[in-house]
C-alpha cells in the first residue's frame, strides 16, 4: 500500500511535469522538481528517468478520459456522450504531440502499443451504445473511428468541433 504523502508527491509531480512538458518539451528533471515542490530523489524514485515520466503522464490521461465514458453514458444520448468523449481524446492527443518533444520515436511507439487498446474499447463502448438505440449506424468500427480523429488533433483547435460534427452526422443511423 502507497502512503498518502507518496502517493500526493507522485500526483504533484505528474501535474507539474504535465504543466512543464508541455510549455517547453525541453524543461529539465530538476525543473520539473521544482515546480512539484519536491527533491530530485523523490523525483527519481518515482520516475527513474525522463522518458518513464512523460510515459507516466500519457497514461494517465488515457485512463482518466476512459475512465469519463460510463458517467457519459449514463447522462448523455450515446451520439452526445461520444462528441464530448471524442473532444476529450482530441485535447489529450494535442496536449501529447505537446509532450513529443520529451519522448523518443520508440516511447511514442510504447504509447501508442500501451493505450490503443483501451482507447479501442472505450470507443466501442460509446458506439455499441448508440448502435442498441439506433442512433449510430451498426457498421460503424471504432478503429475506423479513431483513425479519422487523428486528422482533429493536427487541425487547428477552431476547425476541430467543425470536423468532429462532420464525422459524427458520418455516424448517424439512416433513418
Amino acid at each position: 500500500m502507497v502512503r498518502s504523502d507518496a502517493r500526493e508527491n507522485r500526483e504533484r509531480i505528474l501535474a507539474a511535469a504535465r504543466e512543464a512538458f508541455t510549455e517547453d518539451g525541453a524543461t529539465s528533471m530538476n525543473q520539473v522538481a521544482q515546480r512539484a515542490g519536491v527533491g530530485a530523489g523523490t523525483l527519481y524514485r518515482n520516475f527513474p528517468t525522463r522518458e518513464v515520466l512523460v510515459l507516466a503522464i500519457y497514461q494517465d490521461e488515457v485512463e482518466r478520459i476512459i475512465g469519463t465514458v460510463p458517467g457519459l453514458l449514463a447522462g448523455l444520448p450515446p451520439l452526445e456522450a461520444l462528441r464530448q468523449w471524442m473532444t476529450g481524446l482530441v485535447e489529450a492527443m494535442r496536449r501529447k504531440h505537446g509532450l513529443g518533444d520529451a519522448l523518443s520515436p520508440g516511447a511514442h511507439q510504447a504509447i501508442t502499443a500501451q493505450t490503443y487498446g483501451p482507447v479501442v474499447a472505450a470507443i466501442t463502448e460509446l458506439l455499441d451504445a448508440g448502435k442498441q438505440d439506433g442512433s449510430i449506424r451498426a457498421d460503424a468500427d471504432p478503429g475506423d473511428l479513431l483513425q479519422l480523429t487523428a486528422a482533429l488533433w493536427r487541425a487547428a483547435e477552431d476547425r476541430s468541433p467543425r470536423m468532429l460534427g462532420l464525422i459524427l452526422d458520418g455516424l448517424r443511423a439512416a433513418t
